[in-house]
């Protein structure tokens, strides 16, 4: 479900007039300041069994989001493509689980994994990360009665997402999403 209220679309801060690309740590930066804002964080709708989200003006040309997570949800593992970004959880606990190995970035569709390169995050309200391009993992809300919100941002905006399905150690490609397959 996506709702996207008037005034939830305002600028948080500013998009700056700048020349450079954000930086994934000033992307961290953005939504940390985003995640104290209680107005904006009470104006995310929240739906008991989907997740919700309202697109946010990023800096420096970003594309961010305001996303909420019913208990039991989870994005399923996936990268951002070219796209560093950071995210923090403003309520709630999610948890991600992520690789720790560069994966090729195109021309496969299975690969197995060695013993070693998990990783899993728990990031309580307050709490965030940014990360590199071709960053694969998944976010959980793990909780049973709780909604947890995030913040997310990415540079550039997302030019494409894959999907991938996981078993064992092994992670398989299943799909490429565009822009125009999530708006």
């Amino acid at each position: 479900m996506s709702v996207s209220p008037p005034s939830a679309s305002a600028s948080v801060t500013p998009a700056s007039a700048r020349s450079t690309a954000p930086t994934a740590a000033e992307l961290l930066d953005f939504v940390r300041r985003s995640a104290a804002d209680p107005d904006l964080i009470a104006s995310l709708p929240l739906d008991p069994e989907g997740r919700t989200w309202v697109r946010l003006e990023g800096p420096g040309g970003s594309e961010a989001w305001l996303i909420g997570w019913p208990p039991g949800t989870g994005t399923g593992w996936h990268d951002h493509a070219e796209s560093v970004g950071a995210f923090l959880t403003a309520a709630g606990t999610l948890k991600e689980n992520s690789l720790a190995v560069r994966l090729p970035t195109d021309g496969w569709k299975t690969l197995e994994l060695s013993e070693d390169v998990d990783r899993e995050r728990e990031l309580k309200a307050g709490e965030g990360r940014a990360f590199g391009r071709n960053h694969v993992h998944e976010v959980l809300n793990e909780s049973t009665t709780e909604h947890a919100i995030s913040v997310h941002a990415y540079y550039p905006p997302l030019p494409r997402i894959r999907r991938y399905s996981r078993t064992g150690e092994v992670l398989r490609l299943e799909s490429v999403e565009r822009p125009e397959d999530w708006q």
